[in-house]
């Protein structure tokens, strides 16, 4: 049977283009519209709320996957990119969010291709299962780049 669950988050003018969120799960933290909307810059905006709430789902659920497909993980690092398109009656829209993700996974007593074929495989369950990627819009793109850890001796 399907469930809910509430999140929650407030916030409050502060003057100007300016802000404060305090967000359910506890973190609190001032906010603006980005300098090219006459907002300030040093704090977060909407946009990067926006690209990093894709970037940190998709990232968890990797992790999630990465456990569920018993990888050695030894590092994860992603770079994230949203495109906006503000069109000529100044209505926005992310059209595109590019992750970037550089993995790196020990490869152990296993042929390399092995394992590289199952960070693929966590790759695409992180996606299909993110929250957040699938509920935007606009369309999330994984560009990985994955690195093979082997031990000295094993081919």
């Amino acid at each position: 049977m399907a469930r809910t669950e509430i999140y929650t988050a407030s916030v409050a003018w502060t003057g100007g283009h300016r802000g404060h969120l305090k967000l359910g799960n506890g973190p609190e933290m001032d906010f603006s519209a980005p300098p090219s909307s006459h907002g300030e810059a040093g704090v977060l905006t909407p946009e990067d709320a926006f690209v990093g709430a894709v970037n940190t789902c998709v990232m968890l659920m990797f992790i999630w996957a990465a456990e569920r497909f018993r990888l050695d993980l030894v590092s994860y690092e992603c770079r994230a990119e949203g495109t906006k398109l503000i069109e000529l009656d100044r209505t926005e829209i992310f059209t595109r969010v590019v992750l970037k993700p550089r993995i790196t996974v020990r490869v152990g007593n296993e042929l390399p291709e092995a394992v590289e074929k199952r960070v693929r495989r966590s790759l695409v369950s992180a996606q299909k299962f993110s929250l957040v990627a699938n509920s935007v819009k606009s369309e999330v793109a994984i560009e990985p780049e994955i690195f093979l850890e082997t031990h000295p001796g094993v081919k």
